[in-house]
């Protein structure tokens, strides 16, 4: 059943960059929780207690705003195939943007993709497994390449406007930023 770790093991690694879905969790001490699932090629594992993941242009961008007023995140894998598990990583992250001396080299880690916002950067202070045995099976059919057409179709300006017009605040008006730190 479940066990507590205080860094992501080597096995526990390999489990991370094998899963085609995460889910990422954020609030502030009053705002609403943020619940998102990512895809993508877009999380690394530095070392056993950091991983990093480019975050793309979205609808909303309320992690980095949460970020920005509490740290907290938790970040959630799930067996889909094979052997049942749950994985969380539970940390204190950073938002790192096109302006800050540290996008270059995190950036460097993935491929470049159309329409990067921010890459996240989460401190591991405690990884936590626990069965998954009531987590159904499915089967991975693909990547869908809608955002990317999109953020393609947009180009650099559009991309930029678009985080002007809808990526400023979060649900609950707290400011991102995104503006001073991209642009």
């Amino acid at each position: 059943m479940g066990q507590r770790h205080s860094e992501i093991t080597d096995q526990l690694k390999q489990f991370i960059e094998a899963q085609k879905l995460f889910f990422v969790a954020t609030a502030t001490a009053d705002s609403r929780i943020n619940l998102s699932p990512k895809g993508v090629d877009s999380l690394r594992v530095p070392d056993s207690n950091r991983v990093v993941w480019l975050n793309l242009t979205g609808s909303g961008n309320e992690t980095a705003a949460h970020i920005q007023q509490n740290g907290r995140m938790t970040i959630m894998f799930a067996a889909f195939e094979g052997k049942p598990m749950i994985l969380r990583l539970y940390g204190k992250a950073t938002a790192v943007h096109r302006n800050d001396p540290s996008w270059a080299e995190l950036y460097a880690l993935f491929d470049p993709v159309p329409g990067a916002r921010q890459i996240f950067d989460l401190d591991v202070e405690l990884v936590q497994t626990s069965c998954g045995m009531a987590v159904p099976l499915f089967d991975y059919a693909g990547e869908r390449h809608q955002l990317n057409d999109w953020a393609s179709k947009k180009g650099e300006e559009g991309i930029r406007q678009y985080w002007k017009d809808k990526n400023r605040t979060s649900l609950d008006g707290i400011p991102t930023h995104i503006e001073e730190k991209n642009l």
